[in-house]
């Protein structure tokens, strides 16, 4: 491998789809660009599908000296972080790395750690005028039933609790380490996949219908357009001072008023489907990087939409005999 050309996708595990896409993004960028997983997991499937794989030290402060010199070995110079729970790491010390010629393709510190915690990323919008939805402390700066309770920080989906009573909200409560309270809006959620530049300026964005859901991630969904949602997105998103792959979640209530309720500060576990749209996310993340003109690369949105369906496939290998 060349001095500090490759790629490396952090937290690899089976996430195939983001490998394949990130491969063809590589490619796009120089045909001779490999494309590394990286994996706690010495069994993680990713290694059959990348080009090279690396059994990486746990993303802690203690680890950095040796997760630098791993990448200077391996002529590593971008990584896409892909797990929430390590982007803290790779923004925090995303310019120690680039002081190696190593780009991390993640938001600023600050931005990341806002999307991270739900009570502060709901009061911040709130404080812009953003369709934000509120969170509470407490139960009693709510509002009126019905309520949705949830972890302040994690995965959204984990332990929430929908469309309870004042008593089954505080029992609810009861079981989560730190609670926050929200109104619980009835309506329809859908996912936004969206690229920004360094500067924190939109390039595109495409929404999408979360058809069927499984553990969290849409594993059939489904692009459209409206340009009030969009709009909306657009506006929240840049005052969030993020860049790259990000994806939002928002509720359309039945009037069809936005309703934010999250932002994840990396590329989605659906958001293949916007790469499919024309939203051409990790090769522009690539391309920005290694310092080509990102303004001038189209955002060139096909004219129908995509239905993404997320099914297993199997991978053979023909072994020797």
């Amino acid at each position: 491998m060349s001095s500090n050309r490759h790629l490396l996708v952090t937290s690899a595990a089976r996430k195939i789809p983001l490998l394949r896409a990130a491969i063809s993004a590589a490619r796009k960028l120089s045909p001779d660009m490999q494309v590394l997983a990286g994996d706690l997991d010495p069994d993680a499937p990713a290694q059959y599908v990348a080009d090279g794989f690396w059994v990486m030290p746990r993303t802690d402060d203690t680890a950095l000296d040796a997760l630098i010199a791993g990448c200077r070995e391996r002529g590593i110079g971008f990584v896409l972080p892909t797990r929430d729970g390590e982007l803290l790491f790779w923004a925090r010390h995303k310019a120690r790395f680039a002081g190696e010629g190593i780009a991390v393709l993640v938001s600023p510190e600050e931005s990341v750690t806002r999307c991270l915690d739900k009570l502060a990323f709901a009061r911040f919008g709130q404080s812009g005028g953003l369709p934000f939805i509120p969170a509470f402390e407490g139960l009693e700066d709510a509002g009126p039933a019905p309520y949705a309770v949830k972890e302040r920080f994690g995965a959204g989906s984990r332990a929430i609790g929908l469309n309870l009573d004042a008593a089954s909200a505080q029992e609810h409560a009861k079981g989560l380490t730190a609670p926050i309270f929200q109104p619980f809006i009835e309506g329809m959620e859908i996912s936004v996949d969206a690229w920004i530049d360094r500067n924190h300026k939109m390039k595109g964005l495409v929404l999408r219908r979360r058809d069927r859901v499984v553990d969290g991630e849409s594993q059939v969904t489904t692009t459209f357009r409206d340009a009030a949602i969009e709009d909306a997105a657009r506006t929240a998103l840049e005052a969030l001072q993020l860049c790259g792959p990000v994806v939002m979640q928002i509720l359309i209530d039945r009037a069809s008023q936005p309703h934010i309720i999250e932002c994840n500060s990396r590329f989605g576990g659906a958001s293949t489907a916007g790469i499919a749209a024309g939203l051409d996310s990790l090769y522009w993340s690539l391309a920005e990087a290694a310092g080509k003109d990102v303004v001038a690369l189209p955002f060139a949105r096909i004219s129908g939409e995509v239905r993404q369906v997320r099914l297993p496939a199997d991978t053979h290998f023909i072994l020797p005999a």
